[in-house]
């Protein structure tokens, strides 16, 4: 018997450690649903070209080139679609409405893109911004288009 409790205790302080690695791993913000073109995903310092179900992530930038589209959804529902030569960059993103964690701020730098609404929307629409270098947009459970010229 003796031996049997040292392997569960050994086994609880080896999942014990393991527990909060877990924990730590970053929740996607949404996934990109679909690509056309050549899209990208600035992470960091790096650059990947992005294919449909990588995930997204809160500070993330996403790019399309000339010939480019990229559609993402984000875990709230939200859809956001990016056109050619566009820019938008995931500033925000907390979807936690069990523990009253609501979030997004969206800043778009270049291009064209459409704003859908979801979930967040509508359960606290003061938490969603949408930000152009001339002006921020509150939405209101609403689909937006946006434009931003170089």
């Amino acid at each position: 018997m003796s031996g049997l409790l040292r392997t569960v205790g050994a086994l609880a302080i080896v999942v014990g450690m393991a527990a909060p690695a877990a924990a730590q791993q970053p929740v996607p913000a949404g996934h990109v649903k679909t690509v056309t073109g050549t899209a990208y995903v600035v992470r960091g310092q790096s650059t990947t070209a992005v294919k449909p179900g990588d995930a997204i992530f809160a500070s993330d930038t996403l790019r399309t080139d000339g010939d480019g589209a990229v559609g993402i959804t984000m875990r709230d529902d939200t859809r956001l679609s990016l056109g050619p030569n566009s820019e938008v960059r995931v500033d925000r993103y907390v979807y936690a409405p069990g523990e009253g964690g609501l979030g997004m701020v969206l800043k778009f730098m270049r291009g064209v893109a459409v704003y859908v609404s979801g979930r967040m929307a509508k359960l606290a629409p003061d938490s969603i911004r949408l930000e152009a270098p001339s002006g921020i947009v509150g939405v209101r459970g609403t689909t937006v288009a946006i434009k931003v010229e170089s």
